[in-house]
C-alpha cells in the first residue's frame, strides 16, 4: 500500500532527510585520493549521530544475507550499489566512488545518494556523472501530481538509452516513510502512462543507477557490479509531491 504522509509526517520526513543532505555535502570535502572506504563510513556515521540520528543502512536485514555492516554503502568504480566499507579498499586518483546513505530519524526514514569524483577523472567518466545527475532530474521532473510512476520510469530510461548509457538491470526506486523500503516500487525504465497515480502527500526515493558498458549486473553478497567491470554511477533524492513541482528533500 502506498503511504499519504499527512502535516506532522511530512516535518519528521524533512528531517530526517536533512540530515541525509547535510552528510552528503561535507562527505564531499573527505573524499580524495589515500582515503579507505571504511574512513568515510566512520565520518558519515559520525554526523548522522550529532545530527540526532540513527545509520538506517547499519543492521538492515534481508532474507539470506547477514546484516549490512555500515552505516554508508561505498561503492566504487564497477560497483553498482551496495558496497560494504572496507579499510582495504583505498581511493585512487580517477576513480569514481557512489555513496548512498540512510538515516531514521523520529520514526521516519531519508535517503539518498550521490557519486563523487577522486581527484581528476577522465571526461569518459564525467560524462557518465552528468548523464546520470541529468536522468535524476528528469525523473524528478516527471514526478508530477496526477502523474504516473511509469511517467518517471520512461523519463528516466528514455534519456539514458538516447546518450548511449545503459540502465542496470533489476535495481530500482522505491516509496519511503516509517519504512525504508515502501510501496511503490519505481523502475528506471518504463513506459509512460502506466502504473500507480501519482498523488501529493507521497514521498519517493528517485534513484537511476547507469552504466557505461552493459544493463547486466553481477551479485557477491549485498554488493552488486557491472558485468563487463565497466563504470557505473548512481544518484537519488529523496522527494515529496506536491501541488505543483516536486520538493526536494535530501538538498543542502
Amino acid at each position: 500500500m502506498i503511504s499519504i504522509k499527512n502535516k506532522s509526517e511530512i516535518l519528521k520526513m524533512r528531517e530526517s532527510n536533512r540530515i541525509v543532505g547535510l552528510l552528503l555535502h561535507k562527505l564531499e570535502n573527505y573524499v580524495k585520493p589515500g582515503v579507505t572506504t571504511f574512513e568515510l563510513n566512520k565520518i558519515a556515521e559520525d554526523i548522522i549521530r550529532t545530527e540526532g540520528g540513527k545509520p538506517a543502512f547499519k543492521g538492515y536485514s534481508v532474507p539470506g544475507l547477514s546484516p549490512f555492516p555500515a552505516a554508508v554503502c561505498a561503492s566504487v568504480n564497477s560497483c553498482i550499489v551496495h558496497g560494504i566499507p572496507s579499510k582495504s579498499t583505498v581511493l585512487n586518483e580517477g576513480d569514481i566512488i557512489g555513496v548512498d546513505v540512510g538515516v531514521f530519524k523520529d520514526g521516519f526514514y531519508g535517503d539518498a545518494a550521490r557519486t563523487y569524483m577522486v581527484g581528476n577523472v577522465s571526461e569518459k567518466t564525467k560524462a557518465l556523472l552528468d548523464v546520470t545527475k541529468k536522468a535524476l532530474e528528469l525523473g524528478i521532473e516527471a514526478a508530477i501530481c496526477g502523474n504516473r510512476i511509469g511517467d518517471i520510469s520512461s523519463a528516466i530510461g528514455d534519456y539514458v538509452r538516447s546518450k548511449g548509457y545503459f540502465i542496470a538491470d533489476d535495481l530500482t526506486g522505491h516509496g519511503i516513510g516509517k519504512k525504508l523500503h515502501e510501496d511503490p516500487i519505481i523502475p528506471n525504465f518504463g513506459i509512460a502512462g502506466k502504473g500507480p497515480r501519482i498523488r501529493k502527500g507521497m514521498t519517493l526515493a528517485i534513484e537511476p543507477m547507469v552504466n557505461i558498458g552493459t544493463n547486466r549486473v553481477r551479485e557477491e553478497g549485498w554488493e552488486f557490479f557491472t558485468l563487463d567491470n565497466s563504470l557505473s554511477a548512481h544518484f537519488e533524492n529523496t522527494i515529496l509531491i506536491t501541488d505543483g513541482k516536486p520538493e526536494i528533500l535530501t538538498v543542502y
